[in-house]
């Protein structure tokens, strides 16, 4: 099985898998993420470690259980070899209707088939209004006609 593009990443295609990487992200489905993850990857989320894809699943399943109208932006910030670096904002609401919007940061790094078998992200959640909400998109992808966090000034 292979998760093309595959290393070593040039920009274009480092781009393409950070967009690849968001897509799925925001299809808000443990089964369409985990596959993205080599069997034994390695992530630390916030305090959290997990490894392999039973782990990997389970966390999903618990995200996007409290994560709710979850919608994402991820951005290249650099890449060499088999690495890349991306920041990140996504939008949610827990079950209590509190909105907020998490910012993060992330490095990968890639194994020869392009599953990923790091995952190393810090992220901070910050309270927003409902009217301070800028992700406005029906839930699923981002269309490619919404902003990114740059020209969101985010």
């Amino acid at each position: 099985m292979t998760r093309p593009p595959l290393p070593p990443f040039t920009v274009e295609t480092a781009a393409e898998k950070v967009r690849l990487a968001e897509n799925g992200w925001n299809s808000r489905s443990a089964d369409v993420v985990t596959p993205a993850y080599s069997d034994d990857s390695r992530w630390r989320n916030r305090a959290e470690f997990i490894t392999g894809h039973d782990d990997i699943h389970a966390f999903l399943t618990r995200k996007w259980d409290k994560e709710l109208d979850y919608r994402l932006i991820k951005e290249l910030w650099a890449w060499s070899g088999n690495r890349i670096a991306v920041r990140y904002a996504y939008e949610w609401h827990d079950d209590s209707g509190n909105w907020f919007r998490s910012y993060g940061n992330e490095n990968w790094e890639f194994d020869e088939d392009g599953r990923m078998s790091a995952r190393h992200t810090s992220l901070n959640d910050l309270p927003i209004t409902e009217d301070e909400r800028l992700f406005h998109w029906p839930l699923g992808p981002r269309p490619d006609d919404h902003p990114g966090l740059t020209e969101l000034g985010l």
